[in-house]
């Protein structure tokens, strides 16, 4: 009767320790990315009054299994549903992440990493990225000041929004290009002025300005030598340079130069100067195609050119590719252009920026955008993941530590597409405590607390009897 009495009693507490269980599950039943945890009972012990034995050959007897009496239940393990993920919350919020796969966010409280599935991050007054609910630091790869590259080294807090984050720096213009169809017979081409074509570039500092160039036609023209200009012949030239803010020409204060001057004679004897000039030519008999830039076969490039002198020198030389331009007959219009940087906007020069937005990719890493149209790469952040993630130890406010059976935590960290993971801003993930569910375990265990209570009365019963055996 004592046996059936305390193995009653061990039924009450393990089913009060399910019940708490369960209570914690459906009191974090908003709790953002929450994990709800299961309980598995197992037998205590036995106590043996009689151990099995074997049959005797001897005396023709069978064997006999052992007879045992139960001492009870006990909570066996405390599992958590670590891997299956909750539902998508929708927030809007920039800085709101859910992160999919089997990987965590690492974040730090300046002593002690932790790892947590809930993505709801800010940023500090000092720039960083963290949690909104306690402050921890949010961990990830900072950038490589040389390469511009994520460089995947030991986590660290991502500054996100440092004092040197929050401004593009001004970058001269370097590259541009002559783009679109020349035709002869324009109108603006045939006249004294030419078809002009203008370009704004930057220097060093940011200031802007805007040059002008011109493209006249030198078909029918002769030349120093004395050749006759044939047809697709043109000459290009470099008109003025002035400042966007002032409208004062720099041509002069900045030592610009363009090609050089050339010398040519029209058809009623008249000289023809041009100063800053490069000679353009086109084969009318290869599709119009490029063959030539100032008399050399082949060349596609040619260069505006600054001085060296005081003030001078914030200004970089700017090689201007005419590749992409064609001679066609085009009813008498010219769609040429001139435009600044390459084909994928390198080197077209920017005016200082400030920092206009922040954007999180799928992979992680975060972006600035600024007002001078730049994006800058600011920092990626890592995610971890463990052999055994359901090994994790719950530390509270949505945090887990590592633990001697979920695996370690190496210190650099994986991109979480690595193993086809990926994060999505503006949402979160939910607890995925299944309510349905746990009403259903609170009913069983509520009966089966129910059931163990009566033991404990029933053998009190018993005992009574025994007692009352003696008046």
């Amino acid at each position: 009767m004592m046996r059936a009495l305390y193995s009653g009693v061990s039924g009450l507490r393990t089913h009060q320790t399910k019940m708490d269980v369960i209570g914690n599950n459906i009191a974090n039943v908003n709790t953002v990315a929450y994990k709800s945890q299961t309980v598995t009972f197992q037998d205590l012990m036995y106590q043996t009054t009689q151990a099995a034995s074997g049959a005797n050959a001897t005396t023709g007897t069978g064997g006999t299994n052992a007879k045992q009496i139960g001492l009870g239940v006990t909570t066996g393990a405390i599992s958590t549903t670590i891997t299956t993920a909750g539902a998508t919350q929708t927030t809007n919020n920039p800085f709101d992440i859910k992160i999919t796969g089997d990987s965590f966010f690492v974040v730090s409280d300046g002593t002690q990493r932790y790892f947590t599935k809930a993505g709801n991050f800010t940023i500090d007054s000092t720039g960083n990225l963290v949690m909104s609910t306690t402050g921890y630091n949010v961990l990830g790869w900072q950038v490589n000041d040389t390469t511009g590259e994520i460089q995947k080294a030991t986590v660290s807090p991502l500054k996100v929004m440092a004092t040197e984050n929050l401004t593009s720096d001004a970058e001269a213009t370097t590259l541009a290009r002559y783009t679109g169809i020349v035709d002869s017979d324009s109108t603006d081409i045939n006249s004294t002025a030419g078809e002009v074509a203008n370009l704004d570039i930057y220097d060093s500092l940011g200031y802007k300005y805007n040059t002008t160039f011109s493209m006249h036609n030198a078909e029918g023209l002769i030349d120093s030598s004395g050749n006759t200009l044939p047809e697709g012949t043109f000459y290009m030239v470099l008109d003025d340079i002035t400042e966007e803010e002032s409208g004062d020409s720099v041509m002069t204060s900045s030592g610009a130069t363009f090609g050089s001057t050339l010398t040519f004679t029209d058809s009623s004897g008249n000289t023809v100067t041009a100063n800053n000039a490069v000679l353009v030519t086109y084969d009318p008999d290869n599709s119009g195609k490029l063959s030539a830039v100032g008399g050399t076969t082949g060349a596609t490039t040619t260069e505006l050119s600054f001085g060296t002198g005081t003030g001078q020198l914030k200004h970089s030389t700017i090689s201007i590719d005419l590749s992409t331009s064609q001679m066609s007959g085009n009813s008498g219009t010219t769609t040429a252009a001139m435009k600044g940087g390459d084909a994928d906007g390198n080197g077209e020069g920017r005016k200082l920026g400030k920092m206009i937005g922040i954007s999180i990719g799928n992979d992680g890493k975060i972006s600035g955008s600024y007002s001078n149209n730049d994006t800058k790469l600011l920092g990626q952040i890592a995610v971890a993941e463990f052999s055994n993630a359901a090994g994790l130890s719950k530390e509270g406010e949505n945090l887990y530590a590592e633990t001697l059976n979920s695996g370690s935590f190496d210190g650099i960290g994986v991109d979480v597409t690595a193993n086809s993971g990926s994060m999505a801003t503006g949402v979160l993930e939910m607890s995925n405590v299944d309510l349905s569910s746990e009403f259903t375990e609170m009913i069983t265990t509520q009966r089966g607390f129910q059931a163990n209570s009566r033991i404990i009365t029933v053998s009190d019963t018993l005992i009574e009897e025994l007692v009352n055996l003696k008046r």
